[in-house]
């Protein structure tokens, strides 16, 4: 091998891996600070159909939160510009294991040992769920295209999680499972981060690509996220029709899916925006952080840096102009 060559944090060509170190370092947080055992008293009030969204909601999640941890960004580094690109993405990998771990703290908390291997049975067995996992996991296995592996992950991070998010945030809105939901705030704080840097990077590759290159690319990416949302159609009635909110939940999906759009600089399908969503779920799908007695409860704004909601703009700063 050539000499190996240490990494210099004086000297970074792409200063977006330097700023999204600095704040995902900055939103740095663990399950274990959070008192899930406070929504004991909630919990006792949901019959058993919201119970049961509620812990196989998380079960779901567990298991896209282990693929991205274990297979996405290992995939990712493989084609990764710069050393410090490297760092941001060991840091993700951390931070994805953090949040699958956070849903065993949540299980652990609220349901029964017989319950928890219940939820881990289906998860691990459940039609749609595991196809929308093999479909992301064999693209992260191809290296014959890395912005596949990029575009798939984008979807992942942006648009297939919020399926699973739509539960905590409604319970969070309608005065429940406060210190659940301060768990989901705090991963879509770091989604919303992941997404919007794996999608920068997705756009310093395509935009070297020739027109024709451009837009094979485009067309396969249009298919292949119709192709996850049926699939996510199918996956929402599985978890909400016993609840009566899969139409609220898909209008959300979209909106989602068209967030993950904009994140690789393309143009949104689904004709679904902010509008259309619930607003109790939208007012807490924002990523600011909340107000806690630092004793008696630790929230997302516990030793770190204050978070504005995300915007449309915001997912223009990434990638000026200029550079297009």
């Amino acid at each position: 091998m050539d000499n190996y060559k240490a990494i210099n944090w004086n000297a970074v060509s792409d200063q977006i891996d330097k700023a999204t170190w600095e704040k995902l370092t900055e939103q740095f947080w663990l399950d274990t600070r959070i008192p899930l055992s406070n929504d004991l008293a909630d919990w006792r009030t949901l019959d058993d159909d919201h119970k049961w969204l509620v812990g196989h909601v998380f079960g779901g999640l567990t298991l896209l939160d282990t693929l991205q941890s274990q297979d996405g960004m290992a995939a990712l580094r493989k084609d990764v510009a710069t050393q410090h690109e490297t760092a941001v993405l060991n840091n993700i990998q951390f931070m994805e294991s953090v949040h699958a771990k956070s849903y065993s703290s949540i299980f652990s908390t609220l349901n029964t040992p017989d319950e928890i291997s219940e939820i881990f049975d289906w998860s691990d067995s459940e039609e749609f769920l595991q196809n929308k996992a093999k479909k992301i996991y064999d693209l992260y296995h191809d290296d014959s295209n890395p912005l596949k592996k990029k575009i798939s992950s984008v979807f992942l991070e942006t648009f297939l999680f919020y399926s699973g998010f739509y539960t905590p945030l409604w319970y969070l809105g309608h005065n429940k499972l406060p210190n659940v939901a301060e768990i989901i705030k705090l991963i879509l704080r770091d989604e919303s981060v992941h997404g919007t840097y794996i999608g920068y990077k997705f756009q310093l590759g395509f935009n070297q690509l020739g027109e024709n290159e451009q837009q094979d690319l485009k067309d396969w990416m249009y298919n292949f996220l119709y192709d996850l949302y049926e699939n996510e159609e199918k996956y929402t009635h599985i978890l909400y029709d016993q609840v009566g909110w899969t139409d609220d939940v898909l209008k959300f999906i979209r909106y989602n899916a068209n967030k993950a759009l904009m994140n690789l600089g393309q143009d949104p399908l689904f004709p679904d925006n902010a509008e259309d969503v619930d607003p109790i779920v939208m007012n807490g799908i924002s990523t600011s952080t909340a107000n806690h007695d630092f004793f008696s409860q630790v929230g997302n704004g516990y030793r770190l840096g204050e978070v504005e909601a995300m915007k449309d703009d915001d997912y223009k700063i990434w990638y000026p102009k200029d550079n297009k």
